[in-house]
This record gives C-alpha cells, structure tokens and sequence, in this order.
C-alpha cells in the first residue's frame, strides 16, 4: 500500500479509466422461446461485469499472492487471465462476476458487461449505441444470444458510469489527500444536474433489451429483466475502524475519505442512485433489486472486517468485500478499486440467485453479520 500523499495521487488520476467484462459466444444453431438451451445474462458495467474479481480482500503484503489475497498469482509472477480470461485487457469479466457465482440457474450463463460501460454501449448500433473495447454494443450481443438461447432472465446494471461514479470517488479522494476539503457540496450539485438525464438513458437501455427480445420473438411473459443499483464500497464515519487525521486511512486502509463525505457517499449518493432506479424499473415494468445494504459491515476500512495478513488469512466472514485504491499502484490495477472482490461478487451472485427464485416483486439483498457470501438474503422492496 501507498507511503506517500504523492504516489496517491497517481493511483487517482487513473481512478478515471474504468475497466471491464467479456462476452460467452453462443451456439450457432436457432433456437427460440421455449426451446434451445436456457440462459441467464447480465449486462452493463463494471459492478456486474466482474471488475476486482482478481481479489480476496486486501492486504498491505506486496510480494507473492499478497497473503492470498491475489488470485492471478502463478507462483512466480502474476497473470490476470487467470481472473478475467480474454478480457482481461479490457471488459475484465471475471470467473466470480455476479452470474458466474450464482449457481447452475440455467445452461448457460452470459456475461455480456464490460467495465466502464455507459448506457450507449448497451443500445443497438442501429438505434446510435456505440461498439466498446472492441465490441458490439450490448444489446446486439444480446440479439444473437435470444436467438440461440431460450433466455429467462436478463439482469442490468448501469448509470453509474453515466453518472460520473469513478470521478467522484476520485475527486473526493483528491479532496482528502491534497486539498484538505470536502468534496459533496460540489459533487452533490453535479449528481442532482445529471441524474435525471442518466435515468432517462437507464430507462432506454430497458426499452432497447425489450426491442431486442420482442425482435427475437419473446413475449414479456417469457423472460424477466431485473434492474439492480449499486452497493457502498464504503463505510459510514461511525463504522470506519481507522481515524479521520493522518494517513492511515491512505496509507494503511486504502480509503482516503473525509468523514461527512463518507456519510454523503453513503447515506445520500448511494441511496439516491438506488431509488431514482427504482423507479426507472417500476416505470419500465421490470423487477429491481436493491444492493445498496449488500457490503453493509464488509467495505474497504469497516470495523466489522478487517485487512489479511500473514496470521489472519482471506475469508469470507471476516475480510473486506470491497477493493481499495491501492494509492501505490502496486497491486492490479487502479480501475479495479471501489468495486466488489471475489467475495463481494460471490455475495451478489448469490443475491442473482434469490431473485432468481422470486419471479415478482421488488427485493433488497443483505449479507447475515459473521457469514459468507453464501448467507445473503432477501427483504421485500
């Protein structure tokens, strides 16, 4: 981890550059409704696409597996395909991304996300959407997908990209480290002038699923979409284990955040975000799952988990869901912090999965404090 205010800084001057998923190639043969094999398919950015998968929790060892916290270490040096596969220089789709950890809900589970995604990269080339790190736009993936698949569920994350989110962690960090100020004044002014363009945008990524799949034949009734908002990688000032002054929590925890902007991302950004996609999903007819709770207790610096090290080794019940900015920028890349690790994307596959059993309704997923990712459950809204 970092040492110096100055190596920070470079670590958030690439906060700005997100990463992403890879796509799995369907069979050439035409299916339809009903026949073919089943499919289950997540689309959007980097949250579902699997971005941070490469990490299991956070340790402030730089050498070797880093405590066994790095999964893309060979033994003799690191290979982040191991993590991402093919995508591993661009959509960063990782083997623990949300419906890769979901279980065997259908034949075949597709990963068309891709980190750093915006809702033009989800819309049809025909309807203005625009190709992404060498690929089509999601949405035309998605058409030769319905047309081999029998596809049940379609699950989108989306808008935070639209948003803004990567600057605004990276400007509230550089408040932090540099400048000494809070950042949510300014950046709140910002959200409250975009977000009802970035939601107007959500709801189009929903009508261009819906074209798509009326195109390959499919009633509504044949497949669901689920809409799903965005967990905290954060902590609340209240429930962060290092103090406000000095440097640890740059140096040492990877969170370099003031304590009202901590509460600001918290409790009015992330909340905000969440129930403006609410009703984007309730205006479009589709199913929306709330992650706003999901990392409650496990982001990066929360006083209910707690770093690896040689003597307390990555678990699921006890380290961090939530990757830091690594302000040294010796481990991975810069693009993977403040996203979901494998045990936070363990933990929304597992949230895919209840849903998955729950054909209506609205539903907030939630971890069980002390347990794995395997301990998720659902509450109604």
């Amino acid at each position: 981890m970092p040492s110096t205010p100055h190596r920070a800084l470079r670590a958030l001057l690439a906060l700005c550059t997100a990463a992403g998923l890879a796509s799995v190639a369907a069979p050439s043969a035409h299916a339809s409704p009903g026949t073919g094999p089943t499919a289950v398919v997540t689309m959007g950015d980097s949250y579902i696409s699997g971005e941070a998968g490469r990490w299991l929790g956070n340790s402030l060892t730089n050498s070797g597996n880093r405590n066994g916290t790095d999964r893309a270490w060979t033994g003799s040096g690191y290979d982040p395909s191991r993590v991402y596969g093919t995508t591993a220089g661009g959509c960063h789709r990782s083997d623990t991304a949300e419906v890769r950890s979901a279980g065997p809900l259908a034949t075949s589970l597709i990963n068309l996300a891709c980190s750093g995604a915006t809702t033009e990269n989800v819309v049809r080339a025909s309807q203005g959407g625009l190709a992404y790190k060498g690929e089509a736009p999601q949405a035309d993936q998605l058409a030769a997908v319905a047309a081999s698949h029998d596809v049940e569920l379609i699950a989108l994350s989306i808008g935070g990209n639209d948003l803004g989110f990567a600057d605004i962690i990276a400007t509230c960090a550089k408040d932090y480290i540099v400048w000494y100020s809070y950042c949510h004044d300014d950046q709140q002014a910002e959200v409250d002038a975009r977000i009802d363009g970035v939601m107007a945008d959500v709801g189009r990524s929903v009508d261009e699923i819906r074209a798509v799949m009326t195109g390959a034949g499919y009633a509504s009734s044949d497949y669901r979409i689920v809409l799903q908002s965005y967990p905290s990688p954060i902590p609340r000032a209240a429930e962060n284990r290092y103090g406000e002054s000095g440097w640890t929590r740059t140096n040492t925890g990877g969170c370099p955040f003031w304590n009202a902007d901590a509460d600001w991302a918290r409790d009015s950004l992330v909340p905000q975000l969440a129930n403006r996609l609410k009703g984007v999903a309730a205006a479009k007819g589709v199913q929306f799952m709330d992650l706003r709770d999901a990392l409650q207790g496990r982001e990066v610096c929360a006083k209910a988990s707690r770093q690896v090290t040689s003597t307390a080794p990555a678990s699921g019940t006890t380290s961090e869901w939530a990757r830091w900015i690594d302000s040294q920028s010796t481990q991975g890349l810069v693009q993977e912090s403040m996203h979901p690790n494998a045990y936070g994307q363990q933990a929304l596959g597992r949230c895919l999965a209840l849903v998955h059993a729950r054909p209506t309704g609205n539903h907030s997923c939630r971890n069980t404090a002390g347990s794995g990712p395997s301990a998720m459950y659902l509450t109604a809204g």
